[in-house]
């Protein structure tokens, strides 16, 4: 089998794999939907307010597209490395053809798939639910881009994490343990004039900043967004090849 065979064959069985549990396609779409309704739709944005939320509903489109993007990936992917870990499946992929890489390519691409539909329905949620609007401009077409890298290199942390958690209860402790504050520390949510000027370095250094840039830019603002991409990217192809790295051969 050629390595594109490989790589279709375990997403195939991947994907048949994430549709079985319903519980968790439920919760891949129902949780952002969720927090679009309570942030979005009740609690409202408040312009010139103050505070947080005092920005015009189209600021925060990036952060309701971050929460699938940032939450989804780091859970599945880690999840499945315990789950592969636990039943000695790794010792069977071990006797197969099949790389650390290619799994774990496979399995990012079933995820680029599954956020993609999601961020979808929350763009659509947002702009109707909120004032929220769109600007209407051919970098629109960089959006999808923007999910999909940023969904491969939150795989690729979800590998990491998957790989250094002793179960799955592990994996989603240390997910939500890495997620919660990049959500909400990385120009999603909280703007970065809410922050002590002591902290901003960090909110450079956190991958999710330049996935919000990039699409506020393309969303929101009209600015540029090419250079947020390239960081972005050089950023994910880092974070797949130390994930494919770690994800186990043998146990």
């Amino acid at each position: 089998m050629t390595r594109l065979g490989r790589i279709r064959t375990e997403a195939v069985a991947a994907g048949r794999s994430f549709l079985r549990r319903r519980t968790a396609v439920f919760f891949t779409f129902f949780f952002p939907v969720i927090l679009v309704v309570i942030f979005g739709a009740l609690v409202r944005t408040q312009p010139t307010g103050g505070g947080l939320f005092a920005e015009p509903a189209g600021y925060y489109i990036p952060g309701y597209l971050a929460v699938v993007v940032l939450f989804t990936p780091l859970s599945r992917v880690g999840s499945e490395i315990a789950r592969h870990r636990d039943g000695g499946r790794f010792e069977k992929l071990a006797t197969t053809p099949l790389s650390r890489a290619e799994w774990l390519l496979a399995h990012t691409l079933v995820n680029v798939g599954i956020i993609g539909a999601a961020s979808l329905l929350i763009l659509g949620l947002v702009l109707a639910v909120t004032d929220a609007t769109l600007i209407v401009s051919p970098a629109l077409a960089a959006l999808p881009v923007f999910v999909a890298v940023a969904v491969a290199l939150f795989c690729g942390l979800g590998a990491v994490l998957g790989a250094l958690a002793d179960s799955q209860d592990g994996v989603i402790a240390a997910s939500n343990t890495v997620a919660l504050p990049l959500l909400f520390l990385s120009e999603t949510f909280v703007t970065p004039s809410l922050l002590p000027e002591w902290f901003l370095p960090a909110v450079a250094a956190s991958p999710l900043t330049y996935f919000a840039r990039g699409t506020r830019a393309i969303t929101f603002e009209g600015g540029a967004w090419a250079g947020d991409l390239f960081v972005l990217s050089a950023l994910a192809a880092v974070f797949l090849a130390v994930g494919a790295y770690a994800v186990p051969r043998t146990e």
